[in-house]
């Protein structure tokens, strides 16, 4: 597993985009704002928010148009998982060979995806999280044998616009990488939630426990980004003085309970992002 650095492209990438709900939105935002992009046609069966109707660079149709063949360097499948036999059985036989099918539909795999667009059509599976909407996000994808190296490098760079981003080789993974760091802003979120009831139960006035709670998880997750060097480990015993009230803190959070709820949590969403393909 590795995260190059993203390639700059010596042309704008075209991409056509089936679907374009919450990720593909956040997507498009980003590559739009970020110039990795020469064109985008969405096709989507309700109208497009103002934001993407109004720009030069999009395209939309409600529906797959044969009058307007797919010519596009990168084909996207941005709809949701329990959807995706519906939404390509139609057009799957429309996208051309030399095309790179990207999808980001959670649980479906290369060989489902395969049996749709034949096992000579270039596909990646990608698994991204929510903070890619500004540019904080974390992508993991594999590539089937018939993406080509330029196609990867095209992969890279939408991509790596959008955060961090690693290719892996061992396709099981991507379910336990969906259970971390694609569900993940969602525990981080919750996280946020319960910091502040617990304050509002020793006293500190809804509010402000709220807003205390907020900054707290934004500061720390910035410094942990500032010293992304040091160990989860040593930024919490920085922060945690012998004998003081955050070690006695830690003496409860720390006892083990937090963390098999933790290892609860996440085998319980790698199993349904095990289901989803089935």
């Amino acid at each position: 597993m590795s995260a190059p650095l993203p390639h700059l492209p010596l042309e704008p990438i075209s991409v056509t985009l089936l679907g374009c709900g919450k990720m593909g939105s956040s997507m498009l935002r980003l590559w739009l704002e970020r110039d990795v992009i020469s064109h985008a046609h969405i096709i989507k069966p309700s109208p497009l928010s103002e934001i993407f109707s109004s720009s030069p660079k999009i395209s939309y149709g409600p529906a797959y148009d044969e009058k307007r063949p797919i010519i596009s360097d990168m084909f996207m499948i941005a709809v949701k998982p329990q959807m995706l036999d519906e939404a390509i059985s139609s057009i799957a036989r429309h996208v051309p060979p030399e095309c790179c099918v990207m999808s980001i539909a959670a649980g479906k795999e290369l060989s489902t995806l395969s049996n749709h667009f034949g096992n000579e059509q270039p596909i990646v599976r990608v698994m991204p999280n929510t903070p890619s909407a500004i540019g904080k996000g974390v992508s993991a994808a594999i590539a089937n044998k018939a993406t080509s190296q330029k196609q990867c490098e095209d992969v890279e760079t939408l991509l790596g616009a959008l955060g961090a981003f690693y290719w892996i080789g061992d396709e099981p993974l991507m379910n336990a990488i969906s259970a971390l760091s694609g569900s993940g802003p969602a525990y981080v979120f919750y996280m946020i939630e319960v910091l502040s009831k617990a304050g509002r139960s020793i006293g500190i006035p809804k509010k402000l426990s709220e807003d205390l709670a907020h900054q707290t998880v934004i500061g720390s997750a910035a410094l942990a980004e500032r010293d992304g060097d040091i160990p989860a480990s040593t930024l919490r015993e920085n922060v945690t003085s012998p004998g003081g009230s955050t070690l006695e803190a830690l003496k409860i959070l720390m006892d083990g309970r937090l963390e098999t709820l933790f290892c609860d949590a996440l085998e319980a969403a790698k199993k349904r992002g095990e289901e989803l393909n089935q």
